[in-house]
């Protein structure tokens, strides 16, 4: 017997918990810096290494941190389970048939049972008399005879329900029939039965554009990538702000230099937003196969690549901007002020690119924006959802991206080693030009 969906999601959850406090635990003695008869550390990145590693740990044995991936966690399993859940309930269709018979009706209620189902049939006088009562919505369906079934909403391919697999398989059950009729077991005939083909499906409304898979996981992705910069971004900020507040700054700049100061928080918060974003989406796969959840099957592994680098892509970018921003502040008001017009590129980014996802056509302004590397993060996914990003195409823009990281990294660096030991009141950018032109 297969456990219960939140009972796995719980033991996820809870397993994540006691990992930070066991780390926890053993920060004390994993904190102290390993030292040669020399006095050079010999941990891996050296300095920015022992930064990266405080920071890892800082943020895993945070209850901050423990609360929101739980959440995380939760929702994700609710959004996979709960439309499973729903959609193996017993429904009624109520399929109104012009010129039926006894046999069409065994065949209905058998096809009905077949998808989980149960049938009513309505008899109608006439095709015209049919479709008011689909357009009233006192039928589901309606068959007429053997030339045509009419449903209200068109029924894509993709749709896997119970009510879409019924209407398909009386589409074809009642196509069989049709060719049998017209059969007489000779050659000919026989030739009949062998071409028999489904009867068409016609909507009495105008079809909506349908999503393919790679665009729902593309659609999710730009998602994902907001959330986890969103919260981890306004870490780096913080984090930097409450170190300089608080004085700890100086005691590490008296050891580490800043770049390599800077450079440790950066990776390591980053390690941490990478692995909680790993974690879901494995969960994710995990748990929608385990319950046969529609929204992971067929998830486009390219479209999940791609989100993923590109937010190491996206995080690397805007990190040393919030870094070298939060060295520039020293109370909470001051943050706050500093980091709306930081997020002002990020959240056009979020906002163009969803947009274009939901309306499942890439709009020019997409495509400009995926060159952009502020932007870069949510419209090249957003593109390789839709096909429509060649491979050098999408490695000219994470080239473009990593080279104005780099140059983004050296310019928060002076930024950072200028403005974080300025006390007394938030530093200005005008201050940092002057200062560095002496």
């Amino acid at each position: 017997m297969k456990p219960a969906p939140f009972v796995i999601a719980a033991i996820v959850v809870v397993g994540i918990i006691r990992l930070g406090m066991r780390r926890r635990r053993g920060s004390s003695r994993s904190s102290m810096p390993r030292v040669t008869a020399r006095g050079h550390d010999r941990r891996l990145f050296g300095d920015t290494g022992l930064v990266a590693g405080r920071e890892i740990r800082e943020r895993l044995r945070g209850r901050v941190f423990r609360v929101i991936t739980a959440i995380l966690f939760v929702a994700v399993a609710a959004a996979i389970v709960i439309p499973s859940l729903r959609g193996g309930t017993t429904q009624s269709q109520r399929v109104g048939v012009v010129a039926g018979s006894p046999q069409l009706s065994t065949e209905l209620s058998s096809l009905a049972r077949s998808a989980g189902l149960s049938v009513y049939v309505v008899s109608e006088s006439n095709l015209a008399q049919a479709r008011a009562d689909l357009s009233a919505g006192r039928i589901d369906m309606a068959l007429d005879g053997t030339n045509a079934i009419i449903v209200e909403n068109p029924i894509s391919a993709t749709d896997t329900s119970s009510g879409a697999r019924f209407v398909r398989d009386v589409s074809v059950a009642v196509g069989e029939q049709h060719a049998f009729a017209l059969a007489a077991l000779t050659s000919q005939q026989t030739a009949v039965l062998a071409g028999a083909k489904p009867l068409p499906i016609e909507s009495i409304k105008p079809g909506k554009v349908r999503k393919t898979t790679s665009e729902t996981t593309a659609m999710l992705g730009v998602i994902l990538i907001f959330i986890v910069l969103n919260q981890y971004l306004a870490w780096t900020l913080m984090g930097v702000m409450e170190e300089k507040a608080s004085r700890v700054v100086e005691v590490l700049l008296a050891t580490v230099r800043p770049i390599q100061l800077l450079a440790g928080k950066v990776i390591g918060i980053g390690v941490v937003a990478l692995a909680q974003a790993a974690g879901l989406v494995v969960f994710a796969l995990v748990l929608g196969t385990a319950v046969g959840s529609s929204l992971v099957k067929g998830t486009a592994p390219l479209v999940v690549a791609a989100t993923l680098l590109w937010l190491v892509l996206g995080y690397a970018f805007y990190s040393w901007v919030y870094a070298a921003a939060g060295s520039m502040a020293e109370r909470q008001d001051q943050v706050q002020s500093l980091a709306l017009p930081l997020s002002v590129p990020l959240i056009l980014g979020y906002i163009v690119s969803l947009i274009g996802v939901s309306s499942g056509n890439a709009s020019l302004l997409v495509k400009v924006l995926a060159y952009i590397p502020p932007t870069a993060p949510f419209a090249m996914p957003t593109l390789v959802g839709f096909g429509d990003a060649t491979w050098w195409e999408f490695l000219l823009s994470v080239v473009l991206s990593i080279a104005c990281t780099i140059f983004v990294a050296l310019f928060a660096a002076r930024i950072y080693r200028t403005a974080v030991l300025r006390t007394g009141g938030r530093v200005r950018f005008r201050q940092l030009t002057l200062t560095s032109k002496k």
